[in-house]
């Protein structure tokens, strides 16, 4: 059972993913425009985004009816 599972476990790709990972690490390489600009958009792009949320919630008068309490108001029982 042993060697089966080992010759199972040798064709996993984990070795080489790790082969790879290792050759990777020791490649020099120039940044590209996601290393120097990456964050920057991120950053960018939330803000833009929380930006026109908030005005969009606060500024463009959507009534947004969040609590019923104090303006529902229960009817009467009618006997039949």
């Amino acid at each position: 059972m042993f060697p089966l599972a080992k010759n199972a476990l040798g064709h996993l790709p984990v070795r080489s993913i790790q082969q790879m990972v290792a050759r990777q690490s020791h490649q020099k390489r120039t940044p590209d425009f996601h290393d120097k600009y990456g964050n920057a958009v991120l950053v960018g792009g939330a803000t833009f985004c929380i930006a026109v949320w908030t005005y969009t919630a606060t500024q463009i008068g959507i009534e947004w009816n969040l609590s019923p309490v104090g303006r529902v108001t229960p009817k009467e029982w009618r006997d039949q």
